[in-house]
């Protein structure tokens, strides 16, 4: 194969792989690659979702105006670094992204970004997909043998690696001993238990996972006897075990091979620590909340809307700053309520200096959202059918409110009534926002019509490989 071509291939399929990867992972996401191949080579740029757009002034800052300063440092790191190794370079400050930088001798630099979601859990899990992501294209890219597609399968399916990475790396940091559990089959069968049912019902409680060098140290509640420890791998057993600590202080406690026993103590620091919610779960180092899990998988999400367009809208808005923020924090816990709560529910908020007229129950007084009290009521109104009619001044005047509003070309019949009654209504309504949340969690935020929160799934899909650009070229716009 032509050599040019191969190169090429390479970074696509490595691209696409991190890309489809963390999609998985994460919302939709797409990758960019900033690069030089070999010594005294112009900067290369493969954006070929165009996430670096709007940060062209930060890009020429760095790789134009300073690039003398930033090889003359990749010479000095690669100086003291054995072949056949990644070193870590730097990172790029750009808002939205996370990056890796990384230099080899046998690919001299490489910038790696990709979108940071806002209801990441930790960017680090991420950071590690990156890594790997330099370094399967500095082995790939001068092996003209290699199987064109191994890389890219390799990044499509490096979610649990990318964790245990991050979480072996830390542990070896931060403690002044070698761990001797495994990471990697832990979160295996953290992942078994939470498809594992136990009469009909989903795993709750907490695990931890600590080295045997620490258990002396636990003050635990029980012990079981040690030569009938279950196995952590015997999944049925841990998870009729773990309803000894259903909605308590207390946790299990393993040493990455057996389940010990119970304690109620504090975690010791650089703990792997697995929390059942249900349905879902998260995985934390110590107090470090780094992904959750569900459907037999990890995900980079929190699971909590984090409605950064919502606080935008607000912030613009014609209303005092400080009102807009307790505003935005109120409507905030209302959904996170319902989301928690499994149950869809509809919120108006009405910015108009004349309240908008909703056909439903109107309150008078109306409840203020900043009494305690108060606030556990308007999350009780969310469960009854219609929208829940909140001003400005922080109250609810009104509840079980009915939307309403003409067609508009851009409903979509995918998704439920609420939804397209918030979109018919919102298009009719100058100065009101209404947030819809639906019962299987997805938050929607509507204005004028449209759903300012929604993303696209839709790439452009190429006849041809996108080639990459020169870095002059890509500053100058001329992609």
């Amino acid at each position: 194969m032509n050599q040019s071509i191969y190169h090429k291939l390479c970074i696509t399929n490595i691209t696409n792989g991190v890309a489809q990867g963390l999609s998985q992972f994460s919302q939709q996401s797409s990758a960019a690659l900033i690069y030089v191949d070999r010594p005294g080579e112009a900067f290369q740029v493969f954006d070929p979702h165009n996430i670096l757009k709007g940060h062209e002034l930060k890009i020429k800052e760095i790789y134009f105006d300073g690039a003398d300063a930033l090889l003359q440092k990749v010479n000095g790191i690669l100086k003291r670094q054995p072949e056949g190794y990644i070193a870590f370079c730097h990172e790029l400050e750009l808002a939205g992204l996370i990056t890796f930088g990384g230099c080899s001798h046998s690919f001299y630099y490489q910038m790696w970004l990709t979108e940071h979601h806002p209801d990441m859990c930790s960017i680090e899990p991420t950071r590690r997909w990156l890594e790997q992501a330099a370094s399967l294209l500095a082995t790939d890219y001068n092996t003209q043998n290699s199987e064109i597609n191994s890389s890219d399968y390799v990044l499509k399916n490096y979610a649990l690696q990318a964790i245990a990475d991050y979480i072996v790396d830390e542990r070896d940091q931060n403690l002044d001993f070698d761990s001797r559990i495994l990471i990697t089959p832990i979160l295996n069968d953290i992942l078994n238990i939470s498809k594992t049912r136990e009469e009909g019902a989903w795993a709750r409680g907490t695990i931890f996972f600590t080295d045997p060098y620490r258990i002396p140290s636990i003050r635990f509640i029980t012990k079981i006897k040690k030569n009938e420890r279950p196995m952590l791998s015997n999944v049925k057993h841990v998870r009729k075990l773990l309803q000894t600590v259903e909605y308590s202080d207390r946790k299990l406690v393993s040493d990455g091979c057996t389940i010990i026993g119970i304690t109620d103590c504090p975690l010791p620091e650089y703990t792997v620590v697995a929390e059942y919610k249900g349905e879902y779960g998260f995985l934390r180092l110590g107090k470090e909340k780094i992904c959750s899990f569900f459907d037999g998988s990890f995900h980079s999400t929190t699971r909590e809307a984090k409605l950064v367009e919502l606080e935008e809208i607000l912030l613009d808005a014609d209303i005092e700053t400080e009102t807009s923020t307790l505003l935005f924090q109120l409507v905030a816990r209302l959904v996170h309520h319902a989301g928690k709560q499994r149950h869809g529910c509809t919120l108006v908020i009405d910015l108009n200096e004349k309240p908008v007229k909703l056909s439903g129950h109107v309150l008078d007084p109306g409840i203020d959202l900043l009494d305690p009290e108060c606030i556990d009521l308007a999350c009780s109104l969310l469960k009854i059918d219609g929208a829940v009619h909140i001003r400005p001044d922080l109250t609810v005047h009104g509840f079980g409110c009915l939307l309403d509003g003409k067609t508009i070309p851009w409903e979509n019949m995918a998704r439920g009534a609420r939804y397209n009654s918030a979109l018919r209504f919102s298009a009719g309504m100058p100065d009101v926002i209404v947030v819809v949340v639906s019962s299987d969690r997805p938050v929607s935020i509507i204005y004028n019509g449209i759903e300012i929160n929604s993303f696209s799934s839709w790439r452009p899909v190429f006849q041809s490989a996108p080639e990459p650009v020169s870095l002059k070229k890509f500053i100058n716009g001329v992609l």
